[in-house]
């Protein structure tokens, strides 16, 4: 039923991208093949994670970081490591990738997303991938890749580059040491399988699952598991509110192996440039998404009544009034005490007897301080304003509102 919703999902089908199902199928295929019947050789396993990494680091600090999103230089031979890295991955020229991706970050979440998450998971992990829909990307500036000629030669070539450096390479080396078999299906299918599908994560579960602590209009989102599974990328949230800072993970704590591959490489003298959004501004935005959480709990909470909204009551009023119940006039305000009698520590008598009095001087310390939870309390059983009387500087406002959350709205009637 879940997957069948997935479908529900899709927009509608013109066709089959049969190549692309022949690699995303046939290869994790040969990867099964060779978990069950090539026994594992240690030199190859070594060999096959540091071509991971290749291929991965091509793809996020290469693809994505630099040429999709211009976060940082690198000199030309680590432009070489990190393209031929990315062609690797098998997942298209770095051309065709990066202009996808700025589609994606102009886009977000429309139809001219290529992988809008509103397809639902299965259509942003694989679906845009293999099957042919009237979507189409929406337009962006990619002049720069079209004047680039390192990104033109290998988007001219990238079939036979890709079928020699994701496929034949990692499956020749491992024949060095005797393990033609364990290089094709671990280094190269298995290797290949994981990175697919770890990178596809960055548009499936990234924008699902975690949390939205800069911003929650769009989709993408912050979780360790995201960023765990693409080498940092998982933190989303952060990437599309300040997608030209080269971090992923702002916080020092946070996982993010690309950042680190990076700042690296500057003090290799191999990258320069490396942007970073203003801290300050990433600080606005954090800041407003914890006064949005706050202003949610704000509104669930009981407040004292607005004093706008309070009777005025003359004394004479309130005199008679007191004879019936137990009202206590403190700071300008007259409580009505009935419900708090059986609780008030000092005892039922002590609140019935200074009924109609001005007990001000008493709350304040008089007779007790009372400490900011009384003043709380004793705010919401306002029932009305003595007119003429006087409320001392800030003892109007309970302590629990002196900061208070309150939304403000831009008026777009207005033009500049």
């Amino acid at each position: 039923m879940a997957i069948a919703a997935e479908f529900h999902k899709f927009p509608p089908i013109e066709g089959v991208r049969w190549f692309n199902v022949a690699v995303l199928v046939g290869t994790p295929l040969v990867a099964v093949c060779g978990l069950f019947f090539v026994p594992f050789n240690w030199r190859t396993v070594v060999f096959a994670f540091a071509y991971y990494l290749f291929s991965m680091f091509g793809i996020t600090a290469g693809y994505h970081r630099l040429w999709s999103h211009r976060s940082y230089n690198a000199c030309f031979p680590l432009q070489i490591f990190l393209i031929l890295g990315g062609i690797s991955s098998v997942q298209g020229s770095c051309y065709w990738w990066a202009r996808g991706h700025r589609s994606h970050h102009r886009w977000t979440d429309t139809e001219k997303d290529p992988y809008d998450s509103s397809r639902g998971l299965l259509w942003t992990h694989v679906g845009w991938i293999i099957f042919k829909s009237k979507l189409r990307s929406g337009p962006v500036d990619s002049s720069d890749l079209g004047k680039d000629p390192l990104v033109q030669w290998t988007h001219r070539h990238y079939f036979p580059l890709a079928a020699f450096f994701g496929y034949a390479l990692p499956a020749l080396i491992p024949a060095l040491w005797n393990d033609a078999w364990g290089g094709i299906c671990y280094a190269a299918c298995f290797r290949l399988t994981v990175a697919h599908h770890c990178t596809f994560a960055i548009n499936s579960i990234a924008h699902y699952l975690g949390s939205t602590p800069y911003d929650d209009v769009a989709s993408p989102r912050d979780h360790f598991l995201s960023a765990l599974l693409t080498m940092g990328e998982g933190y989303h949230n952060f990437h599309h509110q300040f997608p030209m800072d080269y971090r992923n993970a702002y916080l020092w704590y946070q996982y993010d192996p690309t950042k680190w591959f990076i700042a690296a490489c500057k003090g290799l003298g191999l990258a320069s440039n490396l942007r970073v959004f203003p801290s300050n501004e990433i600080a606005k935005g954090a800041l407003t998404m914890k006064l949005k959480h706050l202003k949610q709990v704000q509104d669930s909470i009981n407040w004292a009544p607005e004093i706008a909204d309070l009777p005025i009551v003359t004394w004479e009023s309130f005199q008679v009034e007191s004879k019936t119940r137990p009202l206590l006039l403190v700071s300008g305000f007259i409580h009505d005490v009935s419900s708090f009698l059986d609780q008030h520590p000092g005892g039922v008598a002590y609140l019935t007897k200074n009924s109609g009095k001005d007990m001000t001087a008493s709350f304040f310390g008089g007779v007790y301080r009372h400490s900011n939870a009384a003043h709380n309390l004793m705010s919401m059983m306002r029932v009305g304003v003595l007119a003429g009387g006087g409320c001392p500087p800030n003892q109007s406002v309970p302590p629990s509102q002196v900061l208070f959350v309150a939304t403000r709205h831009q008026d777009k009637t207005k033009s500049v």
